[in-house]
C-alpha cells in the first residue's frame, strides 16, 4: 500500500465510515460487555494480553462484538494479521494468504493470524484447505459466525479451536456505547455538539435488542438529521430517537405497573385458552423491548402450572423455545415465542400437578417430618437390615402392570390424595391407567 492509499484508508476510517465502525474499540479496556469471556480473569483476556492466542471461533448474534474482538487482537498482537470475508473470498485469496504466511514464517519466524468473517459461508473444501496450516501453526485462525459452529464448521477445525459464544449486549452496555458515541470527538459524534436525554438512551438501548450496531446507527442518523436548537445544540429526545428507528414509543415501564399488567394479561390469556390474545400481548411486550428471556421464563411456568399433564408436551415446547430464543435472538426469536405461546394457549388445561405440590407443601409445614415407612428406607448401608429397613419392600416391576399395593406415604397420611388428575387431555389417560392398575391389583388380592 502506497502513502496516498494509506492516507485515504485512514481518512475513510475516521470520517467516512459508519459510526458503528468508527467506534470499534481498539484495546481490551475499551471493550464493553462480554465479561464472561474477556473479563480480566478470563482465558481470552490473558491470552490476548500475553500475545499467546490460539485458534478461536467467535459465535454470536450480529452486533455483539465478534469483529471488534478480532480488531482488538490485531492491534495487540505481534503476529502478522490479515482478514478475509468468506462471502467473497475464493481459493485464490486463500492461497495468497497462506503463501504470505509461509513467507513470513520463513523470514521472520512470526505466525500469521487470519481472521475469517462469516466463516460458516466457506464450504467444506475451503475449510479443509485451511486445516493443515492451522495444524502446523502457520496460521492462527480467528473465525466469526452467527451460526452454530458445531453445525456449520468442520469438526477438524472445531477440535483445533476454542469456541467462544458472545451474548447479546446488556441494555446497560449499549447505553454506555451510545453515550460514548455522542460525546467522543475523535471517533464519534462529539464534534456535532449534541446531547441525548436519559429516556432516549434507554429507548435506543431497549430497541437495539442486544445489537450495538443497531443502536449506533440510530444515534448517528438522529444527530445527522436533527436541526440545531436555538442554543446551538442538537437535542436527541425520546421522540427523535423513536423516529430514527421507526419505532413507536409504547407506554411500557419495565419496572412499573404496565410491565406487570401486560405480562399478567399474557399469562391469563394462555391460561384462558385464547391464543389470539396471547399473541397480541406477546407482540406488545416485544415491541416495547421486553426481554425475550423473561417472556420465555414466564411461558415455562405457565406450561407447567396451567397445562401440566393435560399436555406434557407443553413444558417441552416452552423449554425448547427458551433455549432457542437465547441462541437466535431478535427479531427471529419472536417467531419462536409466538409458536410456543399459541401452543400453550391452545393446549388442554389442568392445574392438578400445581395444586398437588401446594397441598403437599402445606401438609409438610403442618405435620413436619413424619416417619418414612420402614420398607421404603434404604436397605444398603451397614446395619440397615438389622433395623428392618427395606426388608419388606415389594419391587413393583415383579408384579402385573408393574404395580403392587403397599404403603408409600407416612402411615399418618394413609389415604391422603394430593394429585388428582383432571378430565382434560392426557390426564384422562392418566386417570384411567391409575384406576385400571389399582382395581386389577385389588382383585388379585381378593382371590
Amino acid at each position: 500500500m502506497d502513502l496516498f492509499s494509506y492516507a485515504r484508508s485512514k481518512n475513510k476510517e475516521k470520517s467516512e465510515s459508519p459510526l458503528a465502525a468508527r467506534m470499534r474499540p481498539r484495546t481490551l479496556e475499551e471493550v464493553v460487555g462480554q465479561e464472561h469471556i474477556i473479563g480480566p480473569d478470563k482465558l481470552l483476556y490473558r491470552a490476548i494480553k500475553a500475545d499467546k492466542l490460539r485458534s478461536v471461533i467467535f459465535y454470536g448474534p450480529p452486533g455483539t462484538g465478534k469483529t471488534t474482538l478480532a480488531k482488538v487482537i490485531a492491534n495487540t498482537t505481534s503476529s502478522e494479521f490479515t482478514q478475509i470475508n468468506a462471502t467473497v473470498a475464493g481459493k485464490k485469496d486463500m492461497e495468497e494468504v497462506v503463501g504470505a504466511a509461509e513467507n513470513t514464517m520463513a523470514v521472520t519466524g512470526k505466525k500469521t493470524i487470519l481472521f475469517v468473517d462469516e466463516i460458516h459461508r466457506f464450504n467444506k473444501a475451503q475449510q479443509d484447505y485451511l486445516l493443515p496450516f492451522v495444524e502446523d501453526g502457520t496460521l492462527i485462525l480467528i473465525g466469526a459466525t452467527t451460526e452454530n459452529p458445531y453445525f456449520e464448521v468442520n469438526g477438524a477445525l472445531i477440535s483445533r479451536s476454542l469456541i467462544l459464544e458472545l451474548k447479546p449486549l446488556m441494555k446497560e452496555d449499549i447505553g454506555k456505547l451510545i453515550r460514548r458515541a455522542v460525546s467522543d470527538v475523535e471517533c464519534g459524534m462529539g464534534a456535532y455538539k449534541a446531547d441525548i436525554t436519559d429516556e432516549a438512551v434507554e429507548f435506543l438501548a431497549d430497541m437495539a435488542g442486544g445489537d450495538a450496531r443497531h443502536a449506533l446507527n440510530g444515534i448517528e442518523l438522529g444527530i445527522m438529521t436533527t436541526p440545531r436548537s436555538e442554543d446551538g445544540i442538537i437535542h436527541i429526545t425520546l421522540d427523535v430517537a423513536a423516529e430514527c428507528i421507526q419505532k413507536k414509543v409504547l407506554k411500557y415501564d419495565k419496572t412499573g405497573d404496565n410491565h406487570y399488567d401486560t405480562i399478567s394479561a399474557f399469562i391469563k390469556s394462555m391460561r384462558g385458552s385464547d391464543p389470539d390474545a396471547a399473541v397480541y400481548y406477546l407482540a406488545r411486550m416485544l415491541e416495547a423491548g421486553e426481554s425475550v428471556t423473561f417472556i420465555a421464563r414466564r411461558m415455562m411456568v405457565c406450561a407447567s402450572e396451567d397445562v401440566g399433564n393435560a399436555d406434557p408436551n407443553a413444558i417441552t415446547v416452552a423449554v425448547s423455545a427458551s433455549l432457542a430464543v437465547e441462541r437466535v435472538g431478535m427479531p427471529e426469536a419472536q417467531i419462536i415465542l409466538s409458536q410456543a405461546a399459541a401452543y400453550i394457549a391452545s393446549a388442554p388445561k389442568s392445574n392438578a400437578s400445581c395444586v398437588a405440590i401446594e397441598e403437599a407443601m402445606n401438609e409438610v409445614r403442618r405435620t413436619g417430618n413424619l416417619e418414612i415407612p420402614n420398607h421404603l428406607k434404604d436397605a444398603h448401608y451397614k446395619g440397615a437390615a438389622k433395623l428392618g429397613h427395606g426388608t419388606e419392600y415389594k419391587y413393583s416391576h415383579n408384579y402385573p402392570n408393574h404395580y403392587v399395593s403397599q404403603q408409600y406415604l407416612p402411615y399418618e397420611l394413609t389415604g391422603t390424595k394430593f394429585y388428582r388428575p383432571g378430565d382434560m387431555g392426557y390426564e384422562v389417560k392418566i386417570k384411567e391407567h391409575m384406576k385400571k392398575i389399582i382395581e386389577e391389583d385389588r382383585k388379585r388380592n381378593e382371590k
